[in-house]
């Protein structure tokens, strides 16, 4: 058998293994962060089950993303000795404690707490993973194990928002809630099984070299800039797909909350159009790739504002691809800017892009209940500006 003969089969075996072990990746990301935006499909049941606005429930429910703020800072900083297998699995069992009190608590106060301590359990997860991937493969395996990840996180939006309105219509809430333990569980297991168990994290000086390099990266324009636009695109992403829901359960688009979950579906596109961030990157460059890209969720947002269920939903779909590219090129744009310390720059990113998510779940939940849909949709846009903005500072790094 000649050489050649010898290394196709050799080629399609090794072809085989990355994607076996790039979908199991893919399963993981989607099992981390399934609890997190699957809520929102339940927020009108929410709302009629605990008595409160809008507003509070619409807050309450993205509290998660307070804890995923905080979680991302504390990893970054002192993470850098926790096993990576050991602390993805332990995060996810942990993550199942306050998944099953949600079916528990009658509190919107607890309801609250226990969404921050989910919060905290995914994002703990989300951080250890992804140094595990930079650290187990290649730098060519990389770009893929990445891409495998964020397909899995887009597909947890979609599928975990139809699993949960599907579930809780048919089932009631608390049985929602128990599912989604029973998931958080079944990705403890995944990682144990499948994971390799790890040393450090990195090796660097002290905690005062760490805070040092902290203050770095926000004496960077470049990286200030990226660590705003994070959190205006999480802002903008979170406003929408919780208040749209208000508005496609009230007349005259009416659905009903076994609908509302299958209207998650517009989430199919960014499931494509996600992973080739990087080819728009290396095309555009990030300043003019995320001005395109923002500048589709625009397009999307000024649907938003029709009473027709078809343009609505085409709406959705645009501001879900636009938001999702951009927030992609912005965090590779991150870890190429970064001179030191990169996973404290991602932490700060990370950090600053679920902060965005809080606070435009408050923000534009004061505003629906005081002055309107239309007028959330106008401070959507002007953040999505705000953002497009900020991105002219952004240039290609240099090698």
């Amino acid at each position: 058998m000649t050489s050649l003969q010898q290394t196709a089969p050799n080629t399609l075996r090794l072809a085989a293994a990355d994607s076996m072990r790039f979908g199991i990746i893919a399963l993981i990301a989607f099992l981390t962060l399934v609890d997190l935006f699957a809520a929102q499909a339940i927020l009108p049941s929410l709302v009629a089950k605990f008595a409160v606005s809008r507003a509070t429930m619409g807050f309450a429910v993205n509290a998660s993303t307070f804890g995923m703020a905080i979680a991302g800072i504390v990893v970054a900083l002192f993470g850098r000795n926790i096993d990576r297998r050991n602390g993805i699995w332990i995060s996810l069992a942990a993550l199942a404690i306050p998944t099953t009190l949600l079916s528990m608590t009658d509190d919107i106060t607890i309801f609250a707490l226990l969404r921050v301590a989910q919060g905290l359990c995914m994002s703990t997860a989300f951080t250890l993973t992804v140094a595990y991937l930079a650290e187990h493969f290649s730098p060519a395996q990389a770009t893929g194990a990445l891409a495998a990840y964020v397909t899995g996180n887009v597909a947890s939006n979609f599928f975990g928002r139809i699993m949960s309105a599907a579930v809780a219509d048919t089932f009631g809430l608390s049985t929602n809630f128990l599912t989604f333990a029973a998931l958080n569980i079944a990705g403890a297991v995944l990682v144990w099984a499948t994971l390799k168990k790890t040393e450090r994290m990195m090796t660097t000086g002290g905690s005062m070299d760490e805070m040092r390099g902290w203050t770095t990266h926000f004496r960077d324009r470049q990286l200030r800039h990226s660590f705003a636009i994070g959190f205006l695109i999480l802002f903008v992403f979170i406003g929408t797909f919780t208040y749209v829901n208000f508005q496609l359960t009230a007349q005259p688009i009416g659905l009903s909350p076994m609908a509302l979950g299958l209207v998650y579906f517009v989430f199919l596109p960014s499931m494509i159009t996600t992973p080739l961030a990087g080819r728009v990157a290396r095309r555009f460059g990030p300043k003019a790739g995320i001005a395109l890209t923002l500048a589709l969720a625009i397009a999307g947002l000024a649907a938003l504002l029709s009473t027709s269920l078809a343009i609505v939903l085409t709406g959705m779909a645009l501001v879900a691809v636009g938001t999702f590219l951009a927030q992609a090129i912005a965090t590779g744009h991150v870890g190429r800017t970064a001179k030191q310390d990169k996973a404290a720059a991602s932490g700060i990113y990370l950090a600053s892009y679920y902060a965005g998510g809080l606070v435009g779940s408050f923000v534009l939940g004061q505003v629906f209940d005081r002055v309107g849909w239309t007028a959330c949709v106008a401070v959507l846009v002007t953040a999505l500006i705000g953002a497009m903005a900020l991105a002219r500072a952004l240039a290609v790094p240099a090698n």
